[in-house]
């Protein structure tokens, strides 16, 4: 099984993205980062499709349907990058390797994204049983939080497959092979599309048929992705077939690297879902105006994620060389790529909404004249923080692409839990609506809740642009 030949950023060994002019000056060679990144905004868009696919099958069952699931969607996905890391720190420990031109070492880090996988699967199973504990202290409505946790027992449980085909496309990311990437997420998206209609509709599974359709296209894709890395071209060039076997303190160092990975993505995630918990207890309209603001902002934050995934692995290639001037350079540069493309994006999707968000929900229900009308006037404020949550995203990348996770990390955790969180709740709840009863509450609903979300955005990618640019990431080693 042989994916279709790619175009490298550069050979092993060699800086990636550079070209040098007439005067013998370097500069960021723009459609060599493209052949990379485009490739990468291709796959964050198929799965764009998938997020919306499933967005429109849950929409299609009921408002308590969408509301259940975007009062836990973001919490999912915080807890399966939190349990994640070995597989996410993949691309960073591949990308260093291929740029210094190590290529066996490179397969070995993709085996022991999965080894790592396997190890924490039995938690992933425990913390998916405990769906009813987690909500409990939200108090929210009896029939939301019965699909919630219905929901986050298959979904949480079965993560495993996901975070192994994770593994494996940091792999691809990470030697500049993003149009196998892409052919894995067409493959799932696909198999999510069918397996959604015949879970949801036609066995009557309802919003837990969602979650197993994920968890199954997840499977199939993992032994998709695993039989085009044991292929011959990888078993040839990369020696795959012959670097399977655990090595301790090999796994140990990835788990070291990719635990302040998954949990600075997990703190911001965490930051997210208790917003949208707070917005599903001002009621159900407010809570399924917000999961689909949350949706159609994907639409902006997963092609930013692509150019950023490009910067990941540039930078990461660019250590691995040995040249980390360029990496700092070819860094900045995607950066600020990422936050002109979201900020752009941003926009449009606020200008449309009026037209596309109705196509998402069910016409029919009593709630859905109320959802429109909030989350249309939700998408400008969304608008506003796109720009700096590219700069956010972009920032992030590059640091792990250069192994600088520590610090982000704690950075993250910071800003979402101790001042995201709490101004949210102030600006949302009038007094004695809320969570926390000693807090300050204004009684703004969900347009406090949305202007939090503007000032968070913007603290954060001031600060992990700051930390970008002053360099302390030169001296790391992995």
């Amino acid at each position: 099984m042989d994916a279709a030949p790619d175009t490298l950023s550069a050979a092993p060994g060699e800086l990636p993205a550079r070209r040098i002019d007439a005067a013998g000056r370097a500069h960021v060679d723009l459609p060599a980062v493209l052949a990379l990144a485009l490739p990468l905004i291709a796959n964050s868009a198929v799965q764009t499709v998938l997020n919306l696919t499933d967005l429109w099958f849950i929409g299609h069952i009921s408002t308590t349907a969408l509301a259940a699931v975007g009062s836990v969607n973001w919490l999912v996905i915080a807890v399966v990058i939190t349990l994640g890391g070995a597989g996410v720190a993949v691309q960073t420990t591949v990308a260093q390797a291929f740029g210094s031109g190590r290529r066996a070492r490179a397969a070995r880090s993709a085996w022991t994204g999965l080894w790592g996988t396997l190890c924490v699967a039995p938690v992933f199973i425990l913390v998916g049983l405990g769906g009813h504990l987690m909500l409990r202290p939200f108090s929210l409505p009896p029939a939301v939080e019965q699909a919630a946790a219905a929901f986050w027992a298959v979904r949480v449980g079965g993560a495993p497959f996901g975070v192994a085909v994770w593994g494996f496309l940091g792999f691809f990311n990470g030697i500049s092979r993003p149009r196998t990437t892409v052919l894995i997420t067409v493959m799932v998206t696909a198999a999510n599309m069918l397996l959604n209609d015949l879970f949801i509709f036609h066995l009557g599974f309802g919003v837990t048929g969602s979650a197993w359709a994920s968890t199954c296209a997840q499977f199939l894709a993992l032994i998709f992705a695993l039989g085009i890395f044991v292929s011959a071209r990888y078993r040839r060039e990369y020696r795959s077939h012959l670097t399977w076997r655990p090595k301790a303190p090999v796994l140990w160092r990835q788990f070291l690297l990719g635990l302040p990975m998954g949990l600075m993505g997990a703190s911001d995630l965490i930051g997210v879902s208790l917003f949208q918990l707070m917005q599903v207890r001002l009621g159900e309209a407010a809570g399924a105006a917000t999961q689909l603001v949350m949706a159609g902002t994907a639409i902006a934050w997963l092609p930013g994620v692509g150019v950023a995934q490009a910067g990941t692995t540039l930078v990461g290639q660019s250590i691995g060389a040995g040249d980390r001037r360029w990496a700092m350079h070819v860094g900045t540069y995607v950066i600020g790529c990422v936050a002109l493309l979201m900020g752009g994006i941003g926009l449009v999707l606020a200008l449309a909404a009026p037209w596309v968000l109705p196509l998402l929900v069910n016409a029919g229900d009593a709630a859905t004249p109320e959802v429109l009308r909030d989350a249309t006037r939700m998408m400008w404020m969304a608008a506003a923080y796109q720009c700096f949550d590219g700069l956010n995203i972009g920032s992030s990348f590059g640091l792990r692409g250069a192994g600088d996770a520590v610090v982000p990390g704690a950075l993250v955790l910071l800003l979402s839990w101790f001042v995201f969180v709490p101004l949210a709740h102030m600006l949302t709840f009038t007094p004695g609506q809320g969570f926390i009863g000693f807090l300050p509450q204004f009684g703004f609903g969900a347009v406090g809740g949305w202007a939090a979300v503007v000032v968070y955005t913007l603290l954060l990618g001031a600060m992990l642009f700051t930390r970008w640019r002053m360099g302390v990431w030169q001296r790391i080693r992995i």
